[in-house]
């Protein structure tokens, strides 16, 4: 089997140098590591590894921006969170924003290589605990969005449909500010909106469900 390819993507040297050191494997290969969200933002979508390890907390722009703008540009790759932090609120973002899973560093060796082995048979890389707030907090979300969308409406504005569209290409939410000539907030707002009239889970989503439509 082709190793599973893999970047890290942490400020701490020796945080990376200890995943490394545990990801030691001839099924599973660290391509490419990377100590900023800038930096990550460089080198992700040329190497293109099939998974990403992304810590929460990293200088600058941190881990959730990151995913964020990662997704869109890299539609084939999978994130995974790595981190300390154990909020709830962190958990929910990442998932929403197209995570697929959620890993804190107390893991042991032998479970961080069950976890990522796991994703290539489609298991979650989560707690049980963790996946059972996410699940509840999902099907909460999708009650009171089946109470709205009558007077929702799906239809997106010509501001969102332009916003999609740049998404779509690939462009990153600074970049779509640049090109409409609005702040970056107000971009978060249309892609919020974006979202939830779509129907979608996150930004890749509906960036793929934009081009398969075209």
């Amino acid at each position: 089997m082709t190793p599973l390819r893999i970047m890290l993507v942490d400020d701490h040297a020796l945080v990376r140098s200890a995943v490394r050191q545990a990801l030691a494997a001839p099924d599973l290969e660290v391509v490419g590591e990377a100590a900023s969200a800038d930096e990550a933002l460089l080198i992700a979508p040329e190497l293109r590894p099939d998974l990403i390890l992304l810590d929460v907390d990293l200088p600058g722009t941190d881990g959730l921006r990151l995913l964020r703008e990662l997704g869109p540009r890299l539609p084939d790759t999978k994130i995974v969170m790595l981190t300390v932090s154990t909020s709830r609120r962190d958990l929910l973002d990442a998932v929403q924003h197209g995570a697929i899973g959620y890993l804190t560093k107390d893991l042991d060796p032998a479970a961080l290589q069950r976890a990522v082995r796991g994703i290539r048979q489609g298991d979650l890389p989560m707690s049980r605990n963790m996946a059972a707030h996410v699940v509840a907090q999902l099907a909460s979300g999708a009650r009171r969005d089946g109470a709205a969308t009558d007077a929702d409406g799906w239809e997106l504005s010509s501001r969102e449909e332009e916003v999609l569209r740049l998404l779509a290409e690939g462009l990153t939410d600074r970049e779509i500010a640049d090109r409409l000539v609005i702040s970056p907030r107000t971009v978060e707002t249309h892609v919020g909106n974006v979202l939830r009239k779509l129907a979608v889970r996150n930004r890749a989503q509906a960036a793929q469900r934009y081009r398969s439509e075209r």
